[in-house]
């Protein structure tokens, strides 16, 4: 009996154990994350989703057009040239000695307008020689990716950029390179295929 008695005093000291109705979320919390849930709605019914994504930075349908050598204007060799060749020839033209050949003042640059497009036009793959040093290595054909053009325009911002004065290159040079290579597939070995363009 006694043993009882020390028992029930035990359990009337101890603390009943927590439950979630107890202390339930706080009003705050739940109004921050319900305000939160709103806005998140309210920017997806304001973004306006289906909306042409390409239009996003408020540019016309002509400005953009113009940039990417459709009908609406010219194309921008220096936005070309930034998004396909300054990786590798650098902002600069100055390239990377050793490894990628310098745009500034290259001789082959220079040259033919026909001999650029047909650079451009095909890509280059082994020993390539430009202002008295040897690089060897492969350069991607853009034949397939730009249009005449855009091969004009990138050729035409080359050749009157980084020093060089060459002048101009027509989209109709450009054409008249693709029909004369047209059946080509594989890129220009080097200085061995191109010198005879020269």
């Amino acid at each position: 009996m006694i043993q009882d008695i020390k028992q029930a005093d035990a359990q009337l000291r101890e603390h009943p154990d927590p439950h979630e109705s107890g202390t339930p979320v706080p009003r705050k919390v739940i109004v921050m994350v319900t305000l939160a849930l709103l806005w998140a709605v309210g920017y997806i019914f304001m973004a306006r989703p289906n909306a042409d994504p390409a239009l996003g930075d408020n540019r016309t349908h002509n400005e953009l057009m113009a940039q990417a050598g459709g009908s609406a204007g010219a194309a921008d060799g220096a936005q070309i040239f930034g998004a396909q060749c300054a990786a590798c020839h650098q902002a600069s033209g100055s390239g990377v000695p050793g490894v990628f050949p310098p745009l500034a003042g290259s001789e082959w640059v220079n040259g033919k307008d026909s001999l650029a497009a047909n650079i451009l036009l095909h890509g280059i793959s082994g020993k390539l020689t430009v202002k008295g040093e040897a690089y060897n290595g492969a350069m991607p054909a853009f034949g397939d990716k730009l249009s005449d053009a855009q091969i004009a325009a990138v050729l035409t911002h080359v050749r009157t950029h980084f020093g060089n004065s060459a002048g101009k290159v027509d989209d109709a040079a450009v054409k008249t390179a693709r029909e004369a290579t047209r059946d080509r597939t594989a890129p220009w070995t080097g200085d061995d295929e191109l010198a005879k363009l020269k």
